[in-house]
């Protein structure tokens, strides 16, 4: 009989947590999961899910814009932010009861509190006060948004807030350059607000392939998002309904709403980590081996506080692999190459592999194939917005090691070209696959 409370701990009811906690169960052991806020984490509750509905909200406006040259006329069309707003966060309850209920189905205990570690196996929860016990303990409590110092940085909101604001503001300007930046401007922009976007670097989405990073710059620009490079925010002031920002090069921006996207740093502060022993990197992140284990051989980590791959399907991955090393007896190792992956800019961004910059670091020689164009659907309806496509091999069989997009349906694209250069797909078997026409994946295997 074992001298703990539970065979298992959780802290965090994200997709990595709930993943490894509905597994360990589901085997017969006990199990117990604590999330201080929502079951769902960070995807679901102030992440993935509600910004690709707001994305789908932003892209039913651009859509009446542009249904006029296929003949549609659209009288009186306005937008409530109240209703979508309303919507979204039911449908988030929903979710996470459904997440709660998959716990309770799998006989896995659920505390919606807080829980901090006091000793190597032991726990206390910040509501009741309870400590308990547990064998095995698992890290999931995700990543949480950085805001840098500066004065007035109280007047901005960070993502987690976005979902939430009481009215859509007429002027937003949105402070960073990656992926939640990107995103973020593109649906206030979408949804009427008038947008700027201010970045410190000289392109947006950094760590992408460089033609990939311009071609998302000027699809910023076409949506009216007024684009800002090489500038930095070092104070806000509150003036009257709205605020004054400086910056470093001394000029000054007024706006009604300002949304720092500057990065996410692991939730990792005040969880008394220090008090078991388990070592944190400089960005505060757990470090982990490949099969997840911190340095404390009973304490493991998944998701993005080990921030290693930030994406949720990595994360549920990972959950899997935990349960499969310590209650299956079988080691196991997620693989974190070749992870296909989206941005919902609009136009959106399909990735999987290396970008050409990477690429020509890691190999001797590569080739590269690429196009451009405006999409057939584009024609009718007037929009400017055009397609691109990278492909990127390497050796005598041409390897695919890299495939970028950046174009309508982009998501749902680089998810079935994701199995493909998963495989190991060569460039002569892209070639030899039919054309699907008309359709903007087709340009995939006409290259």
């Amino acid at each position: 009989m074992s001298n703990y409370d539970y065979d298992l701990f959780v802290i965090g009811a994200g997709s990595g947590g709930v993943r490894s906690a509905r597994l360990a169960a589901s085997l017969g052991k006990k199990v117990a999961v604590a999330e201080e806020f929502r079951a769902g984490g960070t995807c679901v509750i102030r992440g993935c899910v509600p910004k690709k509905y707001l994305v789908y909200g932003a892209e039913f406006g651009k859509a009446i814009k542009e249904s006029s040259g296929y003949g549609w006329t659209v009288k009186g069309a306005r937008f409530d932010w109240g209703t979508l707003r309303d919507q979204i966060q039911n449908e988030l309850s929903r979710l996470s009861a459904i997440y709660e209920g998959v716990l309770e189905r799998n006989g896995a205990e659920y505390f919606a509190e807080r829980a901090e570690l006091i000793g190597p196996h032991t726990l206390k929860l910040s509501k009741s006060g309870r400590e308990i016990t547990a064998k095995h303990i698992l890290i999931a409590t995700g990543g949480t948004p950085f805001v840098p110092e500066m004065t007035g940085k109280e007047f901005a909101i960070t993502s987690d807030d976005a979902f939430l604001l009481d009215t859509l503001p007429e002027r937003v300007m949105v402070i960073g350059g990656g992926y939640i930046a990107s995103e973020f401007a593109g649906i206030f922009a979408g949804l009427g607000a008038k947008t700027m976007q201010v970045y410190r670097g000289d392109k947006l989405l950094r760590g992408f392939d460089e033609e990939v990073r311009e071609a998302v710059g000027e699809g910023q620009v076409r949506n009216g998002i007024d684009l800002k490079f090489g500038q930095s925010p070092v104070s806000i002031k509150k003036i009257g309904n709205g605020y004054k920002v400086t910056f470093d090069d001394g000029s000054q921006v007024g706006t009604d709403l300002i949304m720092m996207a500057t990065g996410r740093m692991p939730n990792t502060q005040g969880l008394g980590l220090e008090k078991a022993g388990v070592k944190l990197d400089k960005n505060g992140a757990v470090i982990v081996d490949a099969y997840s284990k911190s340095n404390v051989k009973h304490i493991y980590a998944v998701g993005d506080v080990t921030n290693r791959v930030n994406l949720t399907p990595v994360a549920i991955r990972e959950g899997a692999a935990f349960v499969e090393t310590v209650y299956k007896d079988n080691p196991t190792a997620y693989d974190h190459s070749d992870i296909a992956s989206a941005v919902f800019t609009m136009p959106p961004v399909g990735v999987v592999g290396l970008s050409e910059e990477q690429a020509n670091a890691e190999y001797k020689s590569i080739k590269v194939y690429k196009t451009g164009f405006r999409p057939m659907k584009n024609i009718l309806s007037g929009s400017e917005h055009r397609c691109f496509m990278k492909l990127i091999t390497t050796g005598k069989r041409e390897k695919v090691i890299g495939v970028h997009i950046v174009g309508d349906y982009a998501g749902e694209i680089i998810q079935a070209v994701g199995i493909a250069v998963k495989a190991g797909i060569t460039k002569a078997q892209f070639d030899a696959t039919c054309a699907v026409h008309p359709t903007l994946a087709e340009e995939l295997v006409t290259l």
